[in-house]
């Protein structure tokens, strides 16, 4: 909540400017808890989703095909950093807001410690295979 003000910058992750998913990133990295750098992987990094109706303080909540991400401030708000142009701030959830929903997510250290783990699988190098020639 103390970055509210601070501009939108695509891709940013610092002071100087965020974008959404590099505001969570930082916001729970303040809170000992390492998140993937994109919206997309920020989804996929918990296998628990949490819907519309059980949506708690501190949840990261996803939008228009995992394009945008906020986190839950208090019920019926969020805070997130919408767009070029904008700056971050906390917002009610609109009724727009709930048709855009895609799912939302519970932050836990489990959970991202299995995400890196299943990350590090996918870009391991197979190991050679050994053929025969005739």
């Amino acid at each position: 909540m103390n970055r509210r003000g601070i501009p939108y910058v695509w891709g940013g992750t610092s002071d100087s400017g965020y974008d959404c998913s590099g505001l969570m990133l930082r916001a729970y990295e303040a809170a000992g808890i390492e998140l993937p750098r994109t919206t997309t992987e920020q989804y996929a990094a918990f296998s628990r989703k949490i819907s519309w109706d059980q949506l708690k303080p501190g949840d990261l909540v996803f939008f228009s095909d995992l394009g945008h991400v906020g986190m839950i401030s208090k019920p019926g708000y969020m805070v997130h950093s919408p767009h070029s142009g904008d700056v971050v701030k906390e917002e009610k959830l609109s009724d727009w807001r709930r048709t855009a929903f895609v799912g939302a997510v519970r932050p836990d250290p489990k959970g991202v410690r299995q995400w890196a783990k299943v990350v590090e699988e996918r870009t391991t190098p197979a190991d050679a295979i050994v053929t025969a020639t005739l």
